[in-house]
């Protein structure tokens, strides 16, 4: 691991922690190291989801450090765009459930990191933002998109053309986060969460998870037929046979993930 991300593991959860104070933010290695992060935990079948937080109570992540953009290279601008945006792409790909635990500020490459995540659960004092065109820059590592497909064009403007940032509250009214708990347990929530995740088949969790993502890429009669096809592949896995056999037989399903 990066020393500047701390992974830990319990049950089917790992657990990412951004430390980089006093912001959290990214910079090329720790963006290389969440990449092959999630590329590893892809590999070890025994994680169901994945939760990701900020150390201390006042950043999730405040994104890149703009010293790295300071003398204006466009090599550095072009290879950090490439490794920021390959990063958060990965996580979006992972194989089961990642879940953003925003414990504080939430801003640009930060935000755009709970953006890449399946869901985000936000403490009442966080505030977030994508405020790149503030200083002459632009959400390059899925802002644009991201935002736009969870909470609609209008608040993506306001957010990204107007430079708005908004509260927990207003987060969760518009959509961007699915949940607000009070200062200090975003962790805590996030975990619960992951819990039920882990009751649920992963097989079928990642098979869910693909279909539901390709919605955002073609049109819905031709995810239809991909749907009952994937339902049909199912029956090819252990996990299938397992679950409906410890419903009638009125058990907890013991997973395997194949």
């Amino acid at each position: 691991m990066h020393p500047l991300l701390r992974l830990e593991k319990t049950g089917n959860t790992a657990i990412l922690t951004i430390r980089n104070p006093p912001a959290n933010t990214w910079n090329r290695d720790s963006l290389i190291a969440l990449k092959q992060t999630v590329e590893a935990l892809n590999a070890e079948r025994d994680i169901y989801a994945l939760v990701i937080t900020g150390e201390g109570d006042k950043f999730f992540s405040a994104g890149a450090d703009l010293k790295l953009f300071a003398d204006g290279d466009k090599a550095v601008a072009r290879d950090m765009a490439r490794v920021f945006g390959e990063a958060f792409e990965t996580l979006s790909q992972f194989r089961g459930v990642s879940i953003a635990a925003i414990n504080g500020y939430a801003m640009g490459g930060g935000l755009e990191c709970a953006l890449a995540c399946d869901l985000r659960i936000a403490e009442e004092q966080a505030q977030m933002a994508l405020p790149e065109a503030a200083v002459g820059l632009l959400p390059c590592a899925g802002g644009t998109q991201n935002l736009a497909w969870l909470v609609g064009e209008g608040w993506a403007k306001r957010m990204i053309l107007c430079g708005e940032r908004v509260t927990a509250q207003q987060a969760l009214q518009i959509g961007l986060v699915e949940e607000v708990v009070p200062k200090g347990t975003a962790r805590e929530a996030a975990l619960a969460l992951a819990e039920k995740v882990a009751r649920q088949s992963p097989v079928s969790v990642t098979a869910c998870k693909q279909l539901i993502q390709r919605g955002r890429n073609q049109p819905m009669f031709q995810a239809l037929p991909a749907e009952r096809e994937a339902f049909v592949d199912l029956f090819d896995s252990q996990d299938q046979a397992e679950g409906v056999q410890a419903f009638l037989q009125k058990r907890p399903p013991q997973w395997s993930n194949k």
